[in-house]
């Protein structure tokens, strides 16, 4: 197939380009390498793609609606995994109009250019950010997400509300993603693990929030992407049991999907800390502070749909997965 992956240079993006390269599929990659983190890391990623002919990229800002116009009429793809995106919490309490821009603006751009240039299947990246205020856990792709707690969060279950007109108005296969808390070796800087591995090996103290009672569903980034290329392959079609009068917000009478990607394993956040600590061989200075605006105490992933739709889910535990961002980190970082 010959796939267009928005947010190529970004952790999870790199990974995926990587594996549709490795199984023969072509790949254009765009990104517009900003600097919300470190470029040389994106350019490292990028790195390891280009050495595949099958992979071509482009830097472009998806906001920018002239030049995604363009693309997509230059270009045909089977499959968009739309990824790009303004990511992180606390980051959409400093700067607004950053998330306004790349994961309104943007994502509108894309999926227009998708649905003109006739795609077969359009995913895209969601968050299990969206589930917000929702205490029920697991949380499912029906529960009700009205009640987001950040903009990063409302900016996804706006991309999941865009997706959906467009399968219903123009028939576009759309797939959303709800990702939860995905972390491994090539990760983003400004996320736990990397920080927590930063500031133990430097010996400075590093933030806990909600003083250690956090619990995530830590998702090991191989097992997110397989869970991705299994949901490419498997583009979206209409429910037939599905009900206007009793409506399930994760599928619909258009050809449209919502699936968790989790682990189903959640972890509390002094656990992830404490196996980080025996994978460095150094014990971490703790500086326990409150829950912070925009986040949730817990996340735990319902992935029976995920399962039931392409036979998947993510089993990798976090032993397993932090000992090799360990051994990542310190190889990249020769530490």
């Amino acid at each position: 197939m010959n796939i267009l992956v928005t947010g190529a240079a970004g952790f999870i993006g790199s990974a995926l380009s990587l594996r549709l390269l490795e199984r023969g599929d072509r790949v254009f990659g765009l990104d517009n390498l900003n600097d919300y983190y470190d470029v040389g890391l994106k350019e490292a990623r990028l790195a390891r793609l280009r050495v595949y002919p099958g992979f071509e990229f482009e830097k472009a800002d998806i906001a920018d609606r002239e030049s995604m116009a363009r693309l997509f009429a230059q270009r045909r793809f089977d499959a968009v995994m739309h990824l790009a995106a303004q990511a992180g919490v606390r980051y959409s309490i400093e700067n607004p109009s950053a998330y306004v821009d790349a994961n309104l603006v943007g994502f509108a751009n894309v999926i227009e250019g998708a649905r003109r240039s006739k795609v077969g299947h359009f995913v895209f990246a969601s968050s299990s950010s969206v589930y917000g205020a929702n205490a029920r856990l697991p949380f499912a792709e029906d529960d009700n997400i009205d009640h987001p707690v950040s903009l990063y969060a409302a900016t996804k279950k706006a991309n999941e509300l865009m997706a959906h007109s467009y399968a219903h108005l123009y028939r576009l296969p759309c797939t959303g993603l709800r990702f939860f808390t995905v972390y491994g070796p090539w990760g983003r800087p400004d996320m736990a693990l990397f920080k927590f591995t930063r500031g133990i090996l430097a010996g400075e103290p590093i933030p806990v929030y909600n003083r250690g009672e956090m619990v995530r569903d830590f998702t090991y980034v191989d097992d997110t992407v397989e869970g991705v290329l299994r949901v490419i392959d498997q583009p979206a079609q209409a429910d037939p049991a599905w009900s206007a009068t009793a409506p399930t917000p994760s599928s619909s009478n258009a050809p449209y999907r919502i699936y968790n990607i989790g682990n189903n394993q959640p972890v509390k956040l002094l656990r992830y800390v404490e196996v980080l600590e025996q994978c460095l061989g150094k014990k971490a200075k703790l500086e326990l502070l409150p829950l912070q605006a925009g986040d949730v105490p817990e996340t735990i992933a319902d992935v029976s749909r995920l399962q039931s739709a392409v036979g998947f889910k993510p089993a990798t535990p976090v032993e397993t997965g932090i000992a090799r961002f360990v051994e990542w980190y310190r190889s990249y970082y020769k530490v």
